[in-house]
């Protein structure tokens, strides 16, 4: 049976199943990110951050809110709805950042663990 750590994260190819957009936590918005994201809505960026964001906890930055049933705000039923410029962390995922449990919920983990279990 295929371990966690044997996974090679480097190859990672999102299958979009939105798992990790559904997942609690933070979304931090880098310092230009709120700008980019505005533009590709057609919104002004102070009305995107008004209507989309939230000061994190900690007061250092920004981060996406989430919807009514806590996954993120831009995630629809055909997947992220800004997926051309999403923000860093969500690019990043799962190769730079994950959260405890990815292996369990994501898509691609999971197809990888089936594949590897099917030639064991």
């Amino acid at each position: 049976m295929t371990n966690d750590h044997i996974l090679n994260l480097t190859r990672f190819e999102c299958l979009g199943c939105g798992a990790c957009c559904r997942q609690s936590g933070y979304v931090r918005l880098g310092a230009k990110e709120p700008d980019i994201i505005a533009e590709f809505l057609n919104m002004d960026v102070l009305d995107f951050i008004e209507t989309f964001t939230c000061l994190t906890r900690d007061r250092n930055g920004l981060s996406i809110i989430d919807a009514p049933d806590g996954a993120c705000i831009f995630l629809d039923s055909n997947g992220c709805r800004i997926n051309p410029v999403k923000p860093a962390q969500c690019r990043d995922f799962p190769v730079k950042w994950r959260f405890s449990g990815f292996y369990q919920i994501c898509g691609w983990a999971q197809k990888k663990r089936f594949i590897s279990n099917k030639e064991d």
